[in-house]
């Protein structure tokens, strides 16, 4: 029960935080994917890293276990990555920002938000049993793969490594934005 009230205090502060950086709002979704505004993708990497670095520093003192990392299906990741990929482009917008726009009541966000989450769930509930999809997609699985478990490179390289990425990346962006 803890758990889940902690998940849904996580995902409640983490929508609010989106609704109040303005990433619910279609001006600032559109001007993401026009190369425009650049904030959506400084708040997300801003979140990324700050997750990376605290995940990696509760599981160094032990207070994580990562036991639920999912196995990887590489053609159902691929195949997920490009329908949410097309989804993001017709909807204009991302999973999150649809859920914090329909949440500040814009019916452009709660629409196309709704019907894609119901189209998704819809076709993964259709597909999930059928012996070839299934086999392709979600059961055939090479198992559990890490960064740090396919190269002799530690965790902390890897934080390390892809926190100066988003870095200098940040930095790029706000070069170019003036």
């Amino acid at each position: 029960m803890m758990s889940v009230i902690l998940t849904l205090a996580a995902g409640f502060g983490f929508g609010f935080a989106l609704q109040k950086a303005g990433l619910g709002h279609y001006d600032r979704i559109v001007n993401q994917f026009r190369g425009k505004d650049f904030t959506m993708m400084k708040f997300m990497l801003s979140a990324i890293v700050t997750g990376l670095i605290a995940v990696s520093l509760l599981r160094r003192f032990g207070l994580l276990e990562l036991t639920a990392i999912p196995e990887t299906r590489l053609w159902g990741n691929l195949v997920g990555g490009l329908l949410l990929g097309a989804g993001m482009g017709l909807a204009g917008a991302c999973p999150g920002t649809l859920l914090a726009g329909g949440g500040q009541g814009n019916l452009d966000s709660l629409i196309p938000g709704l019907l894609g989450f119901l189209a998704g769930g819809v076709l993964f509930g259709l597909t999930y049993d059928s012996r070839p999809v299934s086999a392709l997609f979600f059961r055939a699985a090479p198992g559990r793969i890490r960064l740090p478990d396919v190269t002799p490179l530690g965790d902390w390289f890897w934080v390390l490594l892809l926190s100066l990425a988003a870095a200098a990346f940040y930095l790029t962006l706000r070069r170019r934005e003036g």
